[in-house]
């Protein structure tokens, strides 16, 4: 695995190329979460021998998942995303990996793919800025999805946008994130991702989908996950791992 942050980059964009340079001057907080999903797979306790078993949720355009195959040797990776402009993307910058068999794609939404998967099957469900998407009651049905395809002793990795539960100073937060998009975006005279940006966050941040850190590991909890952890906290960026007991 990749651990040094220059070595990660160049790797990167020289795979995913303009991709990957975008987001990375866009919004370099969401690239370094994908860089510590890859991390946090990479130091999963793997008992079997057998290959490890991955799902990622929203691969996007590739960049967490080219993390999650840089993770570990021995690994099937099966990417969901149901935005096929983006998949598509992934799949052409990544297709060597797919010729091996170390990855497929879906072309479903979350819980859909979960639904369609054998309980107990999974070894990790890993993610990056995919379940803040969600509308809370789907994202709710999706967590439940996740406990029940993991094997026991599986882990949900995700890195992602956990709201604080300081009202006050995230919104702060975010107003220096929209500030930094105005910074960056008008500089390159690019008003037309400004525009898609600012549209997005106002997503984020409605009342339906915010994901607020203690909601968030509650609903893990409910779930009948154990050893939650909220870790790498960046402004409103964090990375939660969670595993499904073994009993």
């Amino acid at each position: 695995m990749i651990t040094d942050k220059a070595q990660y980059d160049a790797v990167f964009s020289g795979v995913i190329g303009q991709d990957y340079e975008m987001l990375n001057l866009i919004c370099p907080l969401a690239t370094e979460m994908s860089r510590l999903v890859g991390l946090a797979v990479s130091d999963y306790q793997h008992e079997s021998e057998n290959t490890l078993s991955i799902v990622e949720l929203g691969g996007g355009t590739g960049i967490t998942t080219l993390s999650l195959l840089n993770a570990k040797a021995n690994v099937h990776i099966v990417s969901v995303d149901n935005e096929p402009i983006m998949q598509n993307q992934a799949k052409n910058h990544l297709q060597q990996w797919a010729e091996v068999g170390k990855l497929a794609f879906r072309s479903e939404d979350a819980l859909t793919a979960l639904q369609n998967l054998p309980t107990a099957s999974i070894d990790i469900v890993a993610s990056a800025y995919t379940l803040h998407n969600f509308l809370a009651g789907y994202r709710e049905a999706v967590v439940n999805e996740i406990f029940r395809v993991l094997k026991p002793g599986g882990a949900l990795i995700n890195g992602d946008r956990y709201a604080l539960d300081d009202i006050s100073e995230h919104t702060r937060l975010v107003q220096k994130e929209v500030s930094a998009y105005f910074n960056v975006l008008t500089n390159i005279n690019r008003l037309d991702l400004l525009e898609h940006w600012l549209v997005h966050l106002f997503s984020d941040e409605s009342e339906n989908h915010v994901m607020r850190e203690t909601v968030a590991l509650i609903q893990l909890r409910n779930a009948g996950f154990f050893d939650i952890k909220l870790s790498h906290r960046n402004e409103v960026n964090a990375l939660v791992t969670a595993i499904k007991p073994r009993t």
